[in-house]
């Protein structure tokens, strides 16, 4: 059933939507540093990490026969504190209280948006943290699985290091549909999909 649509918004709701949609872009320019401590120089950024994530949640919600919309809007929203608190590598996780950190940046970044914004957007955020739902355990499954996949194409681009970014987070995974789709990461070629396109047209 599709949101009931307000009939007008304030100047000032209007400018809060515009700036989430700033900090979000914001994102687009913070990069991930776990993969600069093994060398990796440009890693992918916070935003192009968000973005397969969601894909990724899409993907798994249909297979664990979960509605796809609350997954992919936790896989989207899980890294937007970046925006203000950076991405921080499990190294510094040691020293900083990061998550404390993540649920204030999220709180001060939806709390000043407009109704029904503020309440949804918060209301999967929380979900998400605690893991109280099975579409959060999909979006935390894609989350992981994401990093998995990049881990897999910086290993096959000779990145050899990255394999651990592979391996690591097996164990965590919850989701069956993710645990098979992990599986099945080790013997992919992540260039496949446009190597065979190359054959085609030879």
């Amino acid at each position: 059933m599709p949101a009931k649509r307000k009939k007008s918004y304030s100047s000032r709701e209007l400018g809060a939507l515009l700036d989430l949609t700033g900090e979000a872009g914001i994102l687009k320019s913070v990069h991930r540093s776990g993969w600069w401590m093994i060398g990796i120089k440009n890693g992918e950024t916070v935003a192009e990490h968000s973005f397969r994530a969601a894909l990724i949640g899409y993907l798994l919600a249909r297979m664990e026969g979960v509605e796809p919309y609350p997954v992919v809007m936790m896989a989207l929203l899980n890294d937007l504190h970046e925006a203000r608190i950076n991405d921080l590598h499990k190294v510094g996780h040691r020293y900083i209280d990061f998550p404390a950190a993540e649920k204030k940046a999220s709180a001060e970044q939806l709390g000043i948006l407009p109704s029904p914004f503020k309440e949804e957007l918060s209301g999967l955020l929380q979900g998400l943290f605690s893991r109280s739902s099975h579409a959060a355990e999909i979006a935390r499954d894609a989350d992981l699985l994401e990093c998995m996949i990049q881990g897999k194409e910086y290993a096959d681009q000779k990145h050899k290091r990255a394999l651990d970014w592979m391996n690591r987070p097996m164990h965590l995974l919850k989701t069956k549909s993710a645990k098979q789709l992990a599986r099945k990461l080790k013997t992919w070629k992540s260039d496949r999909w446009w190597t065979h396109l190359v054959t085609l047209a030879r």
